[in-house]
């Protein structure tokens, strides 16, 4: 059987315009699954939809399974008069995302909403007794009510104690119930994007980090099933070792899991993590899919990564039942026989990035010529450099040398992009070499696809601030996306 060849953009729904200071699930986020349809592009591929917690990142999470209020579409909630059009204007706000601000203004405005909606309707009850929001809306009320961590909260809340609960849920119910309408308004919203996506086809591409955040819904509802001790601390937590760029390794600090107790359960949280995924999500990628072949655990309290020690993880035991065709696998980094195996078990898609590419090693997985069927190709992830702003780091002497480097490999690629002198149509390369690749999918960040620097760079990893902020200023232009569907046509994507 021939594979099916086909293309991608990777955007953000944070990274969309609008006016009112983030993205979201509103006209922008159709006007943008238009452009895709018409230019031929199958999917559409995000980050996390989740609500996001330390440093505004969609891999930190207060719940796993959470959609960000931030993403629900003022308009759409004005349409239901739940908010006035003067409130509309004073949400205004243009340029990259200032999340204080956010914070600060868009709860308020959603408490607003929420003392104008009818919570009584039947549609919201069946919602709320679904239970699917129940230890997320619990956890926030919680939050609201006790502030800190789930550590510092009365003992009987901490340990979920049913009485604990029973009155947290009554004492405070207006709260409760405001944690859950957003979570509704969020379903319904981007229910009705994904249903206008697909009948254009154009499927959803959505992310699946590895690990839990420790202050989180999910740790808390689910103790046993992370290495905890008796009073929810974590024993061990994640990172990575060191190694040439980093001498002390990563130290991530969330809690790793206790794989035993779920082999106990049957995997039951994360398969019930997995199809939540695949009902919202057309495909999903799995982010630091190295971490279930094997996993990294440093001790809690460690100032660094370098008393960690590697322990065996599910492994494909963690993959029954689900399809192959289904799941991308983020197996970027430190790679070993183990993960190269596991990968090759569960037949997913790896991915490859031209970004990696260019270092001299003509057996290097990433080149062009290298690249094989069952994979995503991308120019580069929401974790790099943009193609532009990657040339800019490079001194004189390193860019003559990407450059012949790059050149040889369009050739080989039969593509006819001319590069210039100081790196003109170099992200314009890079799109038609993704392009051209074996991959059955090749996947454009949208920074690229329009040839941004690094002024569009949506994340450094390691720095604290300046992450995530990212908003494209306007909707891509027409003639931006004529190009877009000259080169799908092109290599028959």
């Amino acid at each position: 059987m021939k594979t099916i060849r086909e293309s991608g953009v990777l955007c953000h729904i944070s990274s969309l315009p609008g006016k009112y200071g983030i993205g979201s699930l509103g006209k922008e986020a159709y006007r943008f699954a238009k452009s895709l349809a018409k230019c031929g592009v199958k999917y559409w591929q995000v980050l996390p939809l989740v609500q996001t917690g330390f440093g505004n990142s969609p891999y930190s999470s207060v719940s796993c399974t959470s959609g960000n209020p931030y993403f629900i579409d003022l308009e759409l909630l004005a349409a239901q008069g739940l908010i006035t059009r003067e409130e509309l204007r004073g949400a205004e706000k243009k340029g990259e995302i200032d999340y204080a601000a956010l914070y600060a203004e868009r709860y308020p405005l959603l408490r607003k909403a929420f003392s104008r909606f009818f919570f009584d309707s039947e549609e919201f009850r069946a919602y709320v007794k679904s239970g699917v929001s129940e230890d997320y809306a619990l956890f926030m009320t919680a939050k609201t009510v006790f502030g800190g961590g789930f550590t510092d909260w009365e003992e009987g809340i901490r340990d979920r104690d049913p009485e604990a609960l029973e009155r947290l849920r009554t004492d405070h119910h207006e709260e409760y119930l405001f944690w859950n309408f957003l979570q509704y308004e969020f379903t319904l919203q981007w229910t009705a994007l994904k249903d206008f996506c697909n009948a254009r086809g154009v499927k959803l591409i959505g992310d699946i980090p590895l690990y839990a955040a420790y202050d989180s819904a999910d740790v808390w509802a689910n103790p046993e099933l992370f290495k905890l001790d008796k009073k929810r601390k974590p024993v061990k937590v994640a990172g990575v070792p060191p190694d040439y760029f980093s001498p002390t390794g990563q130290l991530w600090g969330n809690p790793v899991y206790d794989w035993k107790a779920h082999e106990k359960q049957d995997f039951c949280w994360w398969k019930a993590r997995l199809r939540h995924a695949l009902e919202i999500y057309d495909t999903v990628r799995i982010d630091h899919f190295r971490g279930i072949d094997r996993y990294y655990e440093i001790p809690f309290g460690d100032e660094t990564a370098e008393n960690g020690v590697w322990q065996d993880g599910p492994k494909e035991k963690l993959f029954a039942g689900i399809d192959k065709s289904s799941v991308i696998a983020e197996d970027l980094g430190t790679i070993d026989d183990g993960v190269r195996a596991l990968l090759d078990r569960t037949g997913f898609s790896g991915m490859k990035v031209l970004l990696f590419a260019f270092d001299g090693n003509p057996d290097n997985p990433f080149l062009p010529e290298n690249i094989g069927e069952n994979s995503v190709c991308y120019t580069g992830t929401h974790d790099n450099d943009t193609v532009s702003g990657y040339l800019e780091t490079l001194t004189a002497e390193e860019f003559i040398l990407f450059r012949s480097r790059v050149a040889a490999s369009l050739e080989k690629s039969g593509v006819a992009v001319p590069l210039g002198k100081k790196g003109e149509n170099f992200p314009k390369a890079f799109v038609h070499l993704a392009m051209s690749t074996a991959s059955r999918l090749a996947v454009i960040p949208i920074q690229d696809a329009l040839g941004l620097n690094n002024s569009a760079r949506m994340n450094f990893p390691g720095r604290q601030d300046g992450n995530w902020q990212f908003r494209l200023e306007k909707q891509p232009s027409s003639g931006a996306w004529k190009n877009l569907k000259k080169i799908v046509k092109l290599y028959r994507r």
